[in-house]
C-alpha cells in the first residue's frame, strides 16, 4: 500500500499559528460611529427618567432655583410623606387602580388573545383570512379614535363611571391576537395536536396542557406589552370616569398637574408620583426578563 495520501477533498490547510480563517472585520471608524450614535439614544432616552429622578428628590423651592440635572437637598422622604397623605391618602387608590386594570386587564386580554390567535393559526373555518384581516384592521385603528364610541356604547348600558368601562375595553389586544397566531404556527407542531386527539383528548385540554406551555413565551411579550399599554391609558379613563376614587394612576396625576396654578406644592407631588408610577413596570419587565428574551430569541436557532 502506498504510504502517500491523496488530498483530493481534504480539507484547506489551516494558516499559520493554527488559527482560523475569519471573517471581514470591522474598521474602527465605523465601531466608533456605531457606538457613539448607541451612546447618544441611550443618553435620550435616559436622561428624562434621570431628570425625574433628580426632581423628585427636591423640595418645591430646589425645583424652581436649583439646577434642574443635578441634585440639590434631598427632600424625597417628605415627598413621599406628603404624596401619599395628600387628599386622605387618595394616591395610593390611584396606583392600585393602575396595577388593577393594567395587571387583571394584561392578564385576561393575554389569554383571550392566546385563544383567539391559536384559534386563528390551527383550526381551518369558512371566512378565517376575513376574519384576521379584521384584526390586522383594528391593529391600525388608534385608542384614541375608539374612545368616543365606546362612552357612548357603555352610555346605553349605564356603566360609565364603574371599574368595568375601563377594564373590558382593555382586554382586547388585537395585535396579541396577530402575534399569538403567528407564534402558534410557528411553535406548536400539527403532529402534537394529532397524536393529542388520537389518546383522546379534548381540544381545551390540548390547549391549556400543551400548547399554551409551547405559546409561553409569546404569551409574556403580549403580557408586557398589554401591561404598559394599559398602565399609560390616560384618554379612556378621562371620557369614562367622573369618580376621583376610581381614576388610574395617570389620570389622577394629570388632575393634580392642572392645579398647579392654584396650589404650586402640586408640582412637586406630581414629579414624586410620576417616578413612584413607574416602578410597577420596571419591577414587571425585570421579574419577567428571562422569559420575554426567550419569547425574542425563538427560533432564531435551528439544529
Amino acid at each position: 500500500m502506498s504510504l502517500l495520501t491523496d488530498t483530493t477533498g481534504a480539507h484547506p490547510p489551516r494558516p499559520a499559528g493554527g488559527t482560523r480563517p475569519r471573517g471581514p472585520r470591522e474598521s474602527r471608524l465605523s465601531v466608533a460611529a456605531a457606538t457613539g450614535f448607541l451612546v447618544v439614544i441611550a443618553v435620550y432616552m435616559l436622561l428624562p427618567v434621570f431628570w425625574l429622578i433628580v426632581s423628585a428628590t427636591k423640595s418645591q423651592g430646589d425645583l424652581v432655583d436649583s439646577f434642574g440635572l443635578w441634585f440639590s437637598d434631598v427632600h424625597l422622604a417628605d415627598n413621599l410623606r406628603e404624596l401619599f397623605a395628600r387628599q386622605d391618602g387618595v394616591y395610593l387608590p390611584w396606583l392600585l387602580n393602575s396595577l388593577l386594570y393594567a395587571g387583571a386587564g394584561a392578564a385576561v386580554g393575554t389569554l383571550l388573545s392566546a385563544m383567539a390567535g391559536y384559534a386563528l393559526a390551527k383550526y381551518r373555518f369558512r371566512g378565517r383570512e376575513l376574519l384576521f384581516s379584521v384584526v390586522l384592521g383594528g391593529v391600525l385603528v388608534p385608542a384614541t379614535a375608539l374612545a368616543l364610541p365606546l362612552f357612548l356604547l357603555f352610555a346605553q348600558f349605564e356603566a360609565t363611571n364603574t371599574f368595568w368601562s375601563v377594564f373590558l375595553p382593555s382586554v382586547v389586544s388585537p395585535f396579541g391576537v396577530y402575534l399569538s397566531r403567528i407564534f402558534a404556527a410557528a411553535s406548536v407542531p400539527d403532529e402534537l395536536l394529532e397524536a393529542a386527539r388520537i389518546d383522546g383528548a379534548g381540544e381545551l385540554r390540548t390547549f391549556f396542557t400543551m400548547s399554551l406551555r409551547l405559546m409561553s413565551p409569546a404569551m409574556v411579550t403580549i403580557f408586557l406589552f398589554q401591561f404598559v399599554v394599559i398602565w399609560n391609558n390616560f384618554l379612556l379613563p378621562l371620557v369614562m370616569l367622573q369618580d376621583d376614587r376610581l381614576y388610574p394612576v395617570t389620570l389622577g396625576l394629570f388632575t393634580w398637574q392642572s392645579q398647579v396654578s392654584r396650589d404650586p406644592s402640586l408640582q412637586i407631588l406630581s414629579i414624586t408620583g410620576s417616578l413612584v408610577s413607574v416602578v410597577p413596570i420596571v419591577i414587571t419587565f425585570l421579574v419577567l426578563q428571562r422569559y420575554w428574551k426567550a419569547g425574542l430569541t425563538a427560533g432564531a436557532v435551528k439544529s
